[in-house]
């Protein structure tokens, strides 16, 4: 996603800085002899692609009305060509892969052939631009040093000799070619950072992550959790094979507790529990025997 968003942003920097430049040099030539022209400015231009040698001025002869045919020393293309296109290319294919990614993101997923193509175009586009950039850095320097001011007035016949006086008015801007050469480089960490998330999405990572590997440490919570487990689950406790009561077989009816129930251990162990409802009797009370059947209630005529 980082190289969807950032890449064809970058490329464009970088080659539009790079093809774009424009530079121009100015040079003033002042002879000794009044006699002759004096204050000749000299306007020297160049740009891409960088063919110094190509780049034809005239300048002055003091020693007549004559004027010379000078070139600019250098050839400087090759590498300028080389970076814009590498620019290109991967504004190309960023671009192409954002369409791919947003649109057609099952079919890129398909069979892994399309993460395992994409993960060997970014290696091959990081070297690309990782060895572009070093070589227009590189190309950059030696354009300044070929139109150097004071290189370019030794090309001159009438600045050589100590009588002239011979000056630069306007010297180039060298803003832009630096820009293009940190936007290379810029390329570069972008598209190597990129080579990590695309290797995420192909099918080398995931068959990595598909068995991970446990730790000693990990096994032994593994195994302490399934010791625990099946304590707490076959070691119980007694009592739960059924409740046991230890209440005595009475009651007390002088406060008025009618209706307690009486039970007794063996009411519980047995797999069927009786009930009996209570027996009500008229009269002066009975002197019977208490059954474990049920309670028993009084009532008192008045």
């Amino acid at each position: 996603m980082c190289m969807v968003i950032f890449a064809p942003i970058f490329a464009i920097c970088a080659f539009a800085t790079c093809g774009g430049y424009y530079g121009h040099l100015q040079v003033k030539v002042d002879c000794a002899d009044r006699r002759r022209k004096s204050n000749l400015s000299i306007n020297i231009e160049f740009g891409y692609p960088f063919r110094l040698k190509d780049v034809h001025f005239k300048a002055p002869l003091c020693e007549g009305r004559s004027e010379e045919i000078l070139l600019l020393d250098g050839d400087f293309s090759l590498a300028a060509q080389f970076f814009l296109t590498v620019g290109v290319f991967a504004f190309l294919y960023s671009l192409l892969a954002t369409i791919v990614y947003v649109f057609y993101q099952n079919k890129y997923l398909k069979n892994n052939r399309g993460p395992l193509l994409d993960f060997v175009v970014t290696i091959i586009f990081s070297f690309m631009w990782l060895i572009s950039s070093c070589c227009w850095a590189k190309t950059v320097s030696d354009i300044k040093t070929a139109t150097n001011p004071t290189q370019v007035l030794l090309l001159i016949s009438a600045c050589r000799a100590q009588e002239n006086k011979c000056t630069a008015t306007q010297e180039p801007f060298w803003s832009r070619l630096n820009t293009s050469a940190v936007f290379g480089f810029v390329n570069v960490l972008l598209w190597v950072g990129n080579i990590w998330f695309v290797f995420k999405e192909t099918g080398w990572y995931k068959t990595g992550q598909r068995y991970p590997t446990r730790s000693a440490s990990g096994k032994r919570s593994s195994e302490m959790r399934q010791r625990l487990y099946s304590e707490s689950s076959f070691d119980l406790p007694e009592e739960s094979s059924g409740p046991q009561l230890t209440r005595q077989n009475s009651f007390n009816l002088s406060k008025g507790d009618f209706g307690q129930h009486v039970y007794s251990p063996s009411s519980f162990g047995s797999s069927q529990v009786s009930l009996s409802l209570p027996q009500a009797y008229h009269g002066k009370p009975r002197e019977t025997k208490v059954a474990s059947k049920g309670p028993m209630i009084y009532v008192n005529e008045m």
